[in-house]
């Protein structure tokens, strides 16, 4: 059984910063260690959101990238990836520097 709640792991860590991200605890715990003006950025908001929306609620999860070098609304700002294989190949692919976070689906 999956844990559920801040304890609740990524299936495979998220590796940032020279570090791995094994559960939603430490995505949280990433963010919050941000430098200020980084951490109250809206993308890193967004994220703590989604990141408190799958520790209260569960559920099926998504990808998503965020390209820290790029304003809302440009394109390529924001990647959503319907599943762990598509997020991996694109990373390979494209060898982004900024971070990726496995979010719930809301239905």
């Amino acid at each position: 059984m999956v844990a559920q709640g801040w304890g609740r792991p990524f299936e495979d860590p998220i590796k940032v910063g020279g570090r791995k991200l094994v559960t939603l605890r430490d995505a949280g715990e990433y963010i919050a260690g941000l430098p200020k003006a980084e951490h109250d950025a809206p993308e890193w908001q967004a994220a703590v959101e989604a990141l408190i929306l799958v520790a209260e609620s569960g559920g099926p999860t998504v990808f998503v990238y965020v390209n820290t070098g790029k304003q809302a609304g440009d394109k390529d700002h924001i990647k959503v990836f319907a599943n762990q294989d598509a997020a991996e190949k694109w990373f390979e692919e494209n060898d982004p520097e900024d971070v990726a976070f496995e979010y719930e689906v809301l239905e």
